[in-house]
């Protein structure tokens, strides 16, 4: 097994390392290092917890030793974008504990926050900025920073950048970046806007890929209960009663279904917490805190968190929601059996969201367990063909989308009629919500 002090990093960094308690990189720190400390652009291609942030936290905190003076006020020296503020936050921990005790400043600029403060922040100059796209373009028009000595830029998690509708704001920073930088690109997945996207910003960059997409860790155990949407609460309480004394985060679609949600909890007696995109940054910060510390056991949250945190002691993770985009899934149940230790993610699957519980298999290629009800009618197994033309998902005449009735399940009843025709009426799925979901 290969050592960090085999890469080519500087003694002292290897020495923090230690002191840190790491001594062995991860493969995507194994492979993508020794080319970024030679200035080349990198894209990296793996899943979340797989140790991103070092591999390009090490070699970039490496290459800024080389300077001897202190950034010029309002500037930046090396950028990394996040698409989220919890993922951002993960990120600056991260490399402050690697530079503390040197003079490197680590900064930090998401919405939520006061920009007041971080723009008097800025003012000092910056070595590493940590930002989200939509607040880092809002202080870059009122002329708080510039990037015209920015030598380095990391786009972490990028295919959720573009998930997030941050394609426009990334094409408006890469106006103001110098054509001289180094850039490393990380990503879980590779959709087709991804092409675009690195062809704007990399030059003739080094690919690394780790893991196959779709790919879960180990030890995550997977189950799915085929569960009418009105009683998806009933068994989620039933099932957290079996574990009251372990966190757990639970996944919704909504932010008002995750705060609704979360209140029910907290009036059946769990201590819980929510996190979605209308509480402010202090709210969500002291939420996740508070989740770390044991005080809060259950954790609500949209998918603003299915990347970013990094809590060891998180056992379940509960897709309540299944989500829009299929890879959102892995990123979610990612969350659990982390640091070596056992997971369990569990599925809640209502009539309508056949499609989604399909395309997840899809990704995954596999079949999820059946925990409890029977599988609703157009879900298929991984790789088998789909609907034909004019019965679309499977569904049969009179919206009836279930097999065999309720089968005698206790969670297995319900109106799936109901539930199943209002994908079909509602609203247009989530294609990307803007910079606001940051």
């Amino acid at each position: 097994m290969a050592e960090f002090a085999n890469l080519g990093l500087p003694e002292t960094l290897v020495k923090k390392l230690e002191k840190l308690g790491m001594t062995s990189p991860t493969p995507i720190q194994e492979r993508a290092i020794p080319h970024a400390l030679e200035g080349q652009d990198v894209m990296g291609l793996a899943q979340t917890g797989t140790g991103k942030t070092l591999a390009f936290g090490l070699p970039l905190i490496a290459r800024l030793q080389s300077f001897g003076q202190k950034p010029a006020p309002r500037t930046v020296r090396a950028l990394i974008l996040a698409p989220t503020r919890e993922l951002a936050n993960q990120i600056q921990d991260s490399l402050r504990a690697l530079v503390d005790g040197t003079p490197f400043k680590v900064g930090l600029v998401v919405g939520g926050a006061s920009i007041n403060a971080q723009i008097q922040r800025l003012e000092r100059g910056t070595d590493i900025l940590v930002a989200t796209p939509g607040r880092l373009i809002d202080l870059m028009d009122r002329r708080a920073l510039n990037l015209k000595d920015t030598g380095f830029l990391v786009l972490d998690e990028a295919d959720q950048m573009l998930d997030l509708g941050f394609i426009h704001a990334l094409r408006k920073i890469a106006d103001f970046l110098p054509s001289e930088r180094q850039t490393m690109l990380f990503s879980a997945t590779m959709p087709k806007q991804m092409s675009e996207l690195a062809g704007s910003y990399l030059k003739n960059p080094v690919r690394v890929q780790v893991a196959p997409p779709g790919k879960t860790a180990d030890k995550v155990t997977q189950e799915v209960h085929f569960i009418a949407k009105a009683t998806k609460t009933e068994l989620l309480l039933e099932l957290l009663a079996k574990h009251r004394d372990e966190a757990a985060i639970v996944f919704g679609r909504t932010k008002h279904g995750a705060e609704r949600l979360m209140k029910s909890l907290v009036k059946a007696g769990y201590k819980a917490e929510s996190i979605h995109g209308n509480k402010s940054q202090g709210q969500r910060t002291r939420a996740i805190d508070a989740f770390k510390k044991g005080q809060t056991l259950v954790l609500v949250a949209t998918d603003v968190a299915a990347r970013g945190l990094d809590i060891p002691q998180v056992r379940h993770v509960y897709n309540y929601d299944l989500p829009n985009v299929p890879e959102n899934y892995v990123h979610r149940i990612g969350r659990t059996a982390r640091a070596g230790m056992d997971g369990a993610a569990v599925a809640f699957c209502a009539p309508d969201e056949v499609d989604e519980f399909n395309a997840i298999q899809k990704v995954l290629k596999m079949a999820i367990p059946v925990a409890s009800g029977r599988a609703w009618d157009g879900v298929r197994e991984p790789g088998a063909p789909g609907p034909k033309m004019g019965n679309k998902g499977g569904k049969k005449p009179g919206g009836q989308r279930r097999r065999g009735g309720g089968g005698g399940k206790p969670h297995g009843g319900g109106k799936p009629s109901a539930d199943g025709a209002r994908r079909r009426n509602g609203p247009p799925r989530n294609k990307g919500r803007g910079p606001k979901a940051a």
